[in-house]
Order: structure tokens, then C-alpha cells, then sequence
């Protein structure tokens, strides 16, 4: 007890990225002063999720009206399909709808010539992307232990040090300097926001073929 007393257990690694297994930051940086900016343009267009979580769609299904691909965005289309154990049994149960993320393939109009549109340009010549969203998640909030169908790029745009992603025993903070981030959400994972301001993230999905 007093050797664990006596050690200084404050560290500046808190404000930085660790990487570990299930998340990488890729050779892959944006111009967050361009993602801010384009952020900010788009506040309008935030669909209140509850639970502190909001989100902007990005991508949607061809020939269709709406950011969605079909009308007004849907609870479903962002968020879709994941699995949780929600109690005392650690039984594993699946929550909310299957989502074709191949179908997501066609970027939404309302943000054409905006660096979200030059973004998802570049994102899409080099990976297969599914729904890509702007992932909104309120002060001192954090969404459930669960896992994906599939993997997931993360691109902060603000954060804070209290803002941290955990995936299996991993736990880091990504930087919103414009770097993109691999994370495996087919592991077990959680995002918290435990700063004062809002922390938002584009998140575009990695479809994988059965």
C-alpha cells in the first residue's frame, strides 16, 4: 500500500493517442480547420437520437429524396443493428434493425461542395464506405457496452481529454487534429464524453461481404 501511495499516477498521456488492439490511426490526416468549418454549416441538419446522441447523415441510398435515401432520416438508418449484454445474465441480445451499408453508397446533396463532400471523395477511393455520419455525443454522457456487424472509422472534429473510446480492455482519446482512426467495433466497445463540451466525430462504416 504505501509503494502504491507513494507513485505519481497523474500523466500527460491522457490528452493523447495510445494505440492498442482493435484501434490504429491510419497515414490519413484532414484539414481540421475545413472539417470545423463544414461543421458548422451543417448544424441544421441534426436529428436529435435521445439519450444525449445526436447525428448527421452523410450518405444514403441512390435515387432517392432526403438524407436518408428515403424521406426524413430514420432512427434505423442511423443507428442500425448492434448487440449488447444489457444485464446480470451477460446474455448476448441484438437491438434495432439489420442496415445494408452497401446501399449507403451515394452522398447526400445537401453537402455537396463542402469538405465533408472532398472528405468522403477521399475516404471512398481507398476503403469500401458505408453509412458515413457525423456522430454528435453530448457533456458527460456515454452510449451502451456493445458491439458492431462491422468495423468503423473515427474522425474526430472536437473532443476533449474526458473523451475516450474503449474497445475490448483498450482505452485512449483521439485527437481532433485530423487524423483517422481504424477502431474494430466488432469488439466489444464504448465512446464517453466525460468534458464539458460536445464531442463530435465522422464515423464511416467498413462493410464487410458475408
Amino acid at each position: 500500500m504505501k509503494s502504491w501511495l507513494a507513485e505519481n499516477r497523474i500523466t500527460d498521456t491522457v490528452a493523447k493517442f495510445k494505440h492498442g488492439s482493435g484501434i490504429e490511426k491510419l497515414n490519413l490526416r484532414f484539414d481540421i480547420v475545413k472539417l470545423r468549418k463544414a461543421l458548422e454549416d451543417a448544424q441544421q441538419y441534426v436529428v436529435d437520437l435521445g439519450d444525449g446522441f445526436g447525428a448527421i447523415p452523410l450518405t444514403r441510398r441512390p435515387r432517392s429524396t432526403g438524407m436518408s435515401g428515403t424521406g426524413a432520416a430514420s432512427d434505423t438508418d442511423l443507428i442500425g443493428r448492434y448487440y449488447l449484454r444489457p444485464d446480470e445474465t451477460y446474455e448476448e441480445v441484438a437491438r434495432d434493425e439489420v442496415v445494408d451499408e452497401f446501399a449507403f453508397s451515394q452522398f447526400c446533396p445537401e453537402f455537396e461542395g463542402t469538405y465533408f463532400e472532398t472528405l468522403h471523395q477521399q475516404l471512398t477511393w481507398r476503403f469500401p464506405i458505408g453509412r458515413m455520419r457525423v456522430l454528435l455525443k453530448e457533456p458527460l454522457t456515454c452510449n451502451s457496452w456493445h458491439r458492431d456487424p462491422e468495423p468503423r472509422l473515427h474522425i474526430p472534429i472536437i473532443t476533449n481529454p474526458g473523451s475516450l473510446f474503449v474497445v475490448n480492455h483498450h482505452v485512449t482519446h483521439l485527437p481532433a487534429d485530423g487524423s483517422v482512426y481504424f477502431t474494430d467495433t466488432r469488439a466489444y466497445h464504448m465512446a464517453m464524453n466525460g468534458g464539458e463540451q460536445t464531442r463530435v466525430h465522422i464515423v464511416a462504416a467498413l462493410p464487410l461481404r458475408d
